[in-house]
């Protein structure tokens, strides 16, 4: 099952990572740019047991090695990463493996590739991402959930890219699957609250 809400980690993650989950996300996504891969590993080692106390989903951004080196649940890879399909060979096909897209071209070869899900954005500008793709807006997920739907693509779409509450329920009316936020919840003054917010209107 692909959770509606999905957390990206943010620096200092451990830290951030137990605070998502204690406010009641249970897909946790752990990324870590600029790191060498002894550390993300590492991190990745204590995020897997931080998840695994809440019955949290992990998945490992970028690195399908270290998904299947910490046995966490899948991996996700960018647009300028591997494929869907060569992360899946390297993670293990037991794994999730979510792949990023900007257009509805890119979602085809991720469904051909037999992706899980996809994370689908910009929605807006957001500074927790280097080299942005072109901005979507409402409009772009429409046209992309429309062409899905004629070419019966039914693959999860989760929102993301400086997403705010006040985001959700069109983005919920337009057919998204879910959002993944990073600072919506790392930057909350009550976390469990923005977090019970986001469910409440993700299903209403």
């Amino acid at each position: 099952m692909i959770s509606q809400l999905q957390y990206i980690s943010q620096s200092p993650h451990l830290e951030n990572i137990a605070a998502a989950c204690d406010a009641g996300c249970n897909w946790i996504q752990l990324r870590v740019k600029n790191k060498p891969l002894p550390e993300i590993a590492s991190l990745a080692e204590e995020a897997r047991r931080i998840c695994e106390g809440y019955n949290a989903t992990l998945i490992i951004n970028d690195h399908p090695q270290i998904a299947a080196q910490v046995n966490a649940h899948g991996v996700h890879v960018g647009q300028e990463d591997m494929s869907v399909a060569a992360a899946r060979q390297i993670a293990g096909n037991g794994r999730l493996v979510g792949g990023t897209a900007n257009t509805f071209d890119q979602i085809r070869v991720h469904a051909e590739n037999l992706a899980t899900y996809v994370g689908v954005g910009p929605f807006r500008f957001t500074a927790t991402k280097e080299r942005l793709s072109p901005i979507l807006g409402l409009e772009g997920y429409k046209q992309i959930l429309a062409a899905m739907k004629e070419a019966q693509i039914n693959l999860p779409l989760i929102a993301i890219g400086g997403l705010t509450l006040e985001d959700i329920p069109d983005l919920v009316a337009a057919g998204v699957h879910g959002i993944a936020v990073s600072g919506l919840i790392t930057n909350a003054a009550d976390r469990a609250a923005t977090v019970k917010k986001i469910y409440q209107l993700l299903n209403a």
